[in-house]
Formats: C-alpha cells, sequence, structure tokens
C-alpha cells in the first residue's frame, strides 16, 4: 500500500468556480447537480466567475462522471482534465471545486508545456500546480532528457523535486537502464532557469559509477554556477598522465573564476586559475598557470597570460601579454602556450584614441611592446630576436578634399576626389635581454609616412595616381660600420593603380552564368636610396602573392623600401551563378615587369632579370560536394615552379569530408597532407527524438596527417577515432607535434561526451575541430552548449 500523502493546507481559489454540466442527455445540469446524477460519456466545465483576475476554463471529460454543482465531480473510465497548458488523463478522477484540488488514479499521464508525466497516484492543486506523484516517470520538453522517480513533488508548474530520482537525457526504453544517468537521494529541478540539482548524486555510465558527488548540478540550460565540473585527463610522453578537476566560482554575475589542481604522474602537483570579467567598457582574462616543483624538470614551473581590453572616455586600451618560467615551457606544456609563435612571447600594451573632425579624422596611438624569446640550448635552432617598443608613440591622419575645391578638375569628363593622409611616429628600439649576441643595438626612429591620391573611376572601372614618400631619421646606441649614430632618407614614390571590370552572360556544363574579366595594371617608381648603411628594425620581406605584388612597397614595416620601377599586369575571370550569386570557379594570373634592375631586394641580391616569377591562381566549386583551389608560382628563368600549393576537398554530406593538400616551397620544404571524417559502420544518428528507441551506434574516423617528403617523416598530425550512440560520444585518438628536428610530443586522447550533461577527459573535440577542415561536431543537433556544473 502505498504510504499517504502529505500536502500543504489548501487555499481557497477566490471568486469560487461555477459549474456548468453538459450531458448527451437531456437532463438539466441543475438536476443533476441536485441529484448527484451519474452522467455517461459526459463532460463538466469549470469557468471562473466574470469578477476578479481572469483564470482558463477548467474542463473534465469522462465516459462515467458525476458532479454536484460547487462541490465536487467524480470520474471514471477514460477520464480527462484541461486547464490552460495541463492536460491530465487517468482512469479515475476525484475533484473537489472548493480548493480545486484533484486526486488522479491509474495510468495517470500529465502534459505541461510539453513535459510529461506518468505513473499510478497524483494529488494536485490545479490551479497553482502543486501536489505530488507517486512512482512517476517524466520527459522534459526543452532538453529531451527524461528520469523517474519514487516520489515526485511539484512546487509550482516551474519547480520540481523527486526523491530517489534519475535523470538522463537517453530515450527510455522500457524494462532497459539508460546508458548514463544520474542518480541522486533528492533530484530538485528548475524548468524555469533549466537547471538541476542532485543530493548525494552518482553519475553512472553503462551501469558503472564514473563520478560521485555529495551535490552536484547539471544543464537544463547554460545558467552559470559555482562548483565541481568535470575532471580533465590528459596523457602525453613528456608529462605523463595529468588529471585536474576544476573549481569554478560564479563570483558575480560580470565575474568569475575557475582554479585547477592537478596532478602529472611524471612531474608533481600544480595548479591552473583563471579569472574572467566583463565590467561597462572593460573585459579580460588572467590566467595564472603554477608547477612549484618539477621533479623532472628540477625546479618550479609558471606561466602568466593578461587578456584585457576598455576604453576611459575617447581612449581605447588593449593589453595582451604572455610570460612563462624557462626556455622549455613550450615543450613541456604546450598546451598552456597559447601564443600563435610558441618560442616568441608577446607584452603588448596599446593606447588608441579615433576623433573625426569636419576636414578628416585624427588617429593618435601609444604602445609599449615587449617579447620572451626561447632560445634553449639547440645552437642551430636559436634565431634573431625582433626589436622591442619602449614606447611607440604616434598620430595618422587622414583626409579628403571638399568636391568644391576640384570642380574644375574634371579628367576624361569626371569630377575627381582628392584624398591624403601623414603618418609621424617616434619609436625607441631595444632587444631582450634573451636576444643573441652580436645583434645590432637598439635606437630611436621617428619617421613620416605621407601619400595624397586622385581616386577616379565608375562602375565598371577605377584610376588611382598615388604620390607618397617614406621619411625617417635614426638616433642609435652603437655606431653603424660607417661610423655614423645619427642618419636619415626620405624616399619618393609614385604609383597608379588601373582596373576593368568586363561583364558577360555565358553557359558553363549546361548552366546559366555571369562571367567577369577584369583586367588590372599596376605602375610604381621608387628611385634608390642607399640603405645599406641604416638600422632594419621593423621591416621584413612581403610573401610574394596576388596582393603584394599590386604594392609599391616588397617590405613591411618602415626601415626598407624597395627600389622598384615595375609595372604589374594581371587578369582575373570569374563565374557567377546567375540566380544564385555563388562563385563556382575564378581564374588568375599576373606578373611584374622591371623597367631598371633593382638593388634593394628581401635576400639581399640585386634583381636583373626583367620578368618575375609568373603567379597563377584557380578555385572551383563546380558541385556542392566539391571544392578545389592552388596558387602557382613558376620561374621562367628555371622554367619549373618554384612554389606550389594545391588543394582539394569533398564532401558528399553530414559527417563526411575528405581533404588533400600539397605544398611546395623548392629548397625548403614539400608536404602533403590529408584530413577526413567519414563514417565507419553503423547508421548515423541525426537526432535525439522523444520517439526513439534506443541510443543507436554508429563508427566514425577523423584526422590529420602531414608527411614532409623532404625529410621522409611524419610532421604535426592527429588521428582519432569516434563511437556516436546517440546519447553519448566517445572519442580517442592520438596527436602528434614537433618540437624540433628530432623532438616530438605525443599525446594520448580520451574523451566521454554525455548529450545533453558534459564532455568528460581531455579536449579531443577541439583537437579534431582544430585541425580537420570542415569538421563537425557529431552531436552539434543534440547538445546544449553548457557543461553540468556542480
Amino acid at each position: 500500500m502505498p504510504r499517504p500523502f502529505r500536502l500543504p493546507r489548501p487555499v481557497p481559489l477566490s471568486p469560487l468556480i461555477a459549474l456548468a454540466l453538459c450531458a448527451w442527455g437531456e437532463a438539466s445540469a441543475q438536476q443533476a447537480a441536485d441529484a448527484a446524477l451519474p452522467l455517461r460519456g459526459s463532460r463538466v466545465l469549470a469557468a471562473p466567475a466574470k469578477t476578479g483576475a481572469a483564470k482558463p476554463a477548467l474542463v473534465i471529460s469522462a465516459g462515467q462522471l458525476a458532479a454536484q454543482m460547487d462541490q465536487q465531480a467524480q470520474g471514471r473510465n477514460g477520464v480527462e482534465l484541461r486547464y490552460g497548458e495541463l492536460v491530465m488523463n487517468a482512469d479515475q478522477l476525484d475533484y473537489r471545486v472548493s480548493d480545486d484540488f484533484a486526486r488522479a488514479e491509474g495510468h495517470v499521464r500529465i502534459n505541461h508545456n510539453g513535459n510529461v508525466f506518468t505513473g499510478p497516484l497524483l494529488q494536485m492543486y490545479v490551479s497553482r500546480f502543486e501536489g505530488e506523484f507517486l512512482t512517476p516517470s517524466f520527459q522534459l520538453a526543452a532538453t529531451g532528457g527524461a528520469g523517474k522517480a519514487k516520489l515526485l513533488k511539484f512546487q509550482d508548474s516551474e519547480h520540481m523535486s523527486a526523491i530517489e530520482g534519475s535523470y538522463s537525457s537517453c530515450p527510455a526504453v522500457e524494462n532497459q537502464e539508460p546508458a548514463w544517468q544520474i542518480t541522486a537521494k533528492q533530484l530538485r529541478m528548475d524548468l524555469a532557469a533549466n537547471e538541476g540539482e542532485a543530493d548525494g548524486a552518482v553519475l553512472r555510465f553503462l551501469g558503472v559509477p564514473i563520478l560521485a558527488a555529495p551535490s552536484m548540478t547539471f544543464p537544463l540550460s547554460s545558467e552559470r554556477k559555482s562548483g565541481w565540473l568535470p575532471p580533465n585527463i590528459f596523457l602525453d610522453n613528456r608529462s605523463g598522465l595529468e588529471t585536474g578537476v576544476p573549481y569554478y566560482w560564479n563570483i558575480a554575475p560580470q565575474r568569475d573564476a575557475t582554479f585547477t589542481p592537478f596532478v602529472m604522474t611524471k612531474r608533481g602537483l600544480g595548479l591552473d586559475s583563471e579569472f574572467r570579467y566583463l565590467e561597462p567598457g572593460h573585459s579580460g582574462r588572467i590566467n595564472v598557470d603554477l608547477l612549484p616543483s618539477d621533479r623532472v624538470f628540477g625546479r618550479s614551473r609558471w606561466s602568466l597570460k593578461l587578456n584585457n581590453d576598455g576604453s576611459f572616455g575617447d581612449w581605447r586600451y588593449r593589453l595582451r601579454g604572455e610570460r612563462v618560467s624557462d626556455d622549455d615551457y613550450w615543450k613541456d606544456m604546450s598546451r598552456r602556450v597559447e601564443s600563435q609563435t610558441p618560442r616568441l612571447m608577446a607584452s603588448d600594451f596599446q593606447l588608441a584614441r579615433h576623433r573625426e573632425l569636419s576636414w578628416g579624422t585624427i588617429d593618435s596611438y601609444a604602445r609599449v611592446q615587449r617579447w620572451q624569446t626561447l632560445q634553449g640550448k639547440d645552437v642551430t635552432a636559436q634565431f634573431d630576436s625582433p626589436y622591442q617598443r619602449s614606447p611607440q608613440i604616434g598620430a595618422r591622419l587622414t583626409t579628403a578634399a571638399d568636391e568644391a575645391v576640384l570642380d574644375s578638375f574634371r579628367p576624361w569628363g569626371r569630377k575627381a576626389r582628392l584624398e591624403g593622409g601623414l603618418e609621424l611616429e617616434y619609436n625607441r628600439f631595444d632587444l631582450p635581454g634573451s636576444a643573441l649576441p652580436g645583434q645590432p643595438g637598439g635606437g630611436q626612429r621617428v619617421h613620416a609616412l605621407g601619400h595624397v591620391a586622385a581616386p577616379l573611376g565608375g562602375e565598371a572601372w577605377w584610376f588611382i595616381p598615388r604620390v607618397s614618400f617614406n621619411a625617417a631619421a635614426y638616433d642609435l646606441d652603437r655606431p653603424q660600420a660607417d661610423g655614423r649614430r645619427r642618419m636619415g632618407r626620405v624616399i619618393p614614390t609614385l604609383s597608379i593603380d588601373h582596373g576593368w571590370v568586363f561583364e558577360r552572360d555565358t553557359t558553363l556544363f549546361g548552366r546559366d552564368y555571369r562571367q567577369s574579366l577584369e583586367p588590372r595594371l599596376f605602375y610604381v617608381n621608387t628611385p634608390l636610396r642607399d640603405q645599406t648603411n641604416l638600422p632594419n628594425f621593423d621591416s621584413a620581406p612581403k610573401d610574394f602573392n596576388f596582393d603584394s605584388i599590386y604594392t609599391d612597397n616588397q617590405f613591411s614595416g618602415v626601415d626598407r623600401v624597395s627600389d622598384l620601377h615595375a609595372l604589374s599586369v594581371g587578369a582575373t575571370s570569374r563565374w557567377v551563378g546567375a540566380s544564385s550569386g555563388e562563385e563556382i570557379l575564378r581564374l588568375g594570373a599576373v606578373q611584374r615587369f622591371l623597367f631598371r634592375d633593382q638593388k634593394i631586394t628581401p635576400d639581399g641580391q640585386p634583381v636583373t632579370q626583367r620578368f618575375s616569377d609568373l603567379l597563377l591562381a584557380a578555385a572551383a566549386h563546380l558541385d556542392e560536394k566539391w571544392w578545389a583551389d592552388g596558387t602557382l608560382e613558376f620561374n621562367p628563368e628555371i622554367n619549373r615552379s618554384v612554389r606550389s600549393v594545391l588543394r582539394a576537398r569533398y564532401s558528399p554530406g553530414p559527417f563526411k569530408t575528405v581533404s588533400v593538400a600539397y605544398r611546395l616551397a623548392r629548397g625548403q620544404s614539400e608536404q602533403v597532407e590529408l584530413a577526413w571524417q567519414w563514417p565507419l559502420y553503423g547508421a548515423p544518428v541525426t537526432s535525439r527524438g522523444a520517439d526513439s528507441k534506443s541510443c543507436g551506434g554508429a563508427w566514425y574516423s577523423a584526422g590529420r596527417v602531414q608527411y614532409s617528403l623532404r625529410d621522409r617523416r611524419l610532421t604535426d598530425s592527429v588521428m582519432g577515432f569516434e563511437y556516436d550512440a546517440g546519447c553519448w560520444v566517445l572519442r580517442w585518438g592520438v596527436e602528434r607535434l614537433s618540437t624540433g628536428r628530432a623532438e616530438t610530443n605525443t599525446r594520448l586522447m580520451l574523451q566521454l561526451e554525455l548529450v545533453g550533461l558534459s564532455q568528460l577527459g581531455s579536449n579531443a573535440l577541439k583537437v579534431l575541430t582544430d585541425n580537420v577542415p570542415g569538421y563537425r561536431r557529431l552531436s552539434s543537433d543534440r547538445s546544449p552548449s553548457s557543461d553540468f556544473q556542480p
């Protein structure tokens, strides 16, 4: 026998509910109420009085129904009660009008806002949605999650608690436990916040307990909450097995912190920490990672990362900084290094102000930039350190002349527009303490970059003459080879950029397209100025490609200006779908012609050949399944390609993608690459609907393999496998990272994703996403964005 339900003292509804009876027979409602006659195939309609707050009508229908006006109603055989968003079905129902109390027995089912509850016995105050349900099963519409309990208590329509309850996102299967579930002595669910909280909780996977906690919360939404997070597990050949358990601290709505104590089997105990804030006008992140005593390295190790942005009035600031304890940190703790150049750590603080004026704009800025170079003990792998800016202060002015001033200047019958710009900047350059001996010393530089242009053009053409200059003065810490410490130079440049766009309608493979032909000419003339004894603080050669060949300088930065007198001639042709507007084919070619020998070159060797390397490019998307592109640099002197990149990708459907790439830099490197995500066995699980009868199962493989044809060895590569069971996904694999010519770091990845709950283990999902072009998360259509938070 079930134990008696204990309910709070009922509060009578106000106003009283008026009852009206509608019967299939001809007996009046008043007669049925007075005599309490049983009615077959009848319906009771309870509606609020006309005075007071409006309430939904309450309707009871049943195969047999007995009712007394303003007192009670009893239904048998297929009873249904409707009240607003609530639909209640049962074999038997007793309803008291005075306190709005309903007792339902036998195959009881509630559907409220899509949330479904079923069980043998229910007692409830209907309008308040307050009551108790004996041994129910339930399914939540927002998450698709389901569970059961010994007793379910409703506080209201958004809050409930389950005694000796369980919860899982796996579809319910009769007489079968779900693949994973949380069981608890008490399970509280807040449907408004989409959050669940479990006391005495145990997380089971395939019947095996894998995590237990006195208290645990899990997501019915992405709301943040303080508590322990799932453990992190990593395994590599340099640190061994690493296990960490993060604790999340929700300090305030705009601030939080995460502390992760961890243990490495080879190195010892440590702590990772992260603090984040999002204040009005300011936001940022601070990371401090500490390994107090590294048993392998022999001393303490740490890293510090700063990422902050904000503003003070018109001024905006940006801080990016990263520092580590030693030169080998990037090898041993590569997962904790964020820098895109792992051996070069930047600390960069910038301050900027933008002002709009009637004649143009002024951008004022200041910057301090420092470097940490991780040289290591391998002399062959050491490199020159970049210069630091301590500080950089400058201003940029841009302006456009009033059209009235140029009204009389109308070349080719079109009104010209005059625009110009000026950059004034001071820099103090020095070298970090880790710089190699013998590098040139630092110094001070003041420079000015200016230009004036008169753009002309229409819808299908442009003509842009431009005059510019690069002026710089230096005050060096050490004398140059000619004995000077102070020097300067001014270098003028004339350039003309001219192009056309021709279009026509055409067909390709039986489809209508609009084809364009876009010829372009770029003329540049920069006189030779001797720069042999001038310092080079910030200039570097530009990559030779379709963008840089149309610029007036082959160097970035200020200190080097190429003495180009040349004409770049190129053309691009595109095929665009007439109806879709999608580009399906692009072909391009460009080459530079020198009018005189070039002395200031990226490699320091004069260029005497009149024609530069020929650049060719192509991209095709002829079918929605196929993509391909490639670039090629062809040297006419040796009659062969010197650099090329060829890529292709095939994606016939969801979770199916294969890409190949070939990269050549003659005399430097030659690589091939294969990347993929592909099903191996089983039908894909595309949804996790309520009508699913099992979790299903499908095997996938994903990875990226790079092979150096020059060195005849594998370089950075990752290979993994995934098993998708619908309500859980298992990922495992191996990642190999090169840390030197003969050094590698190999990591083992293992991650269990409980769909709708969390991800446990190493972050294999991020590794695959970052490395595999076109990779798609298997549970992307079934997973909320949050992890559970104890």
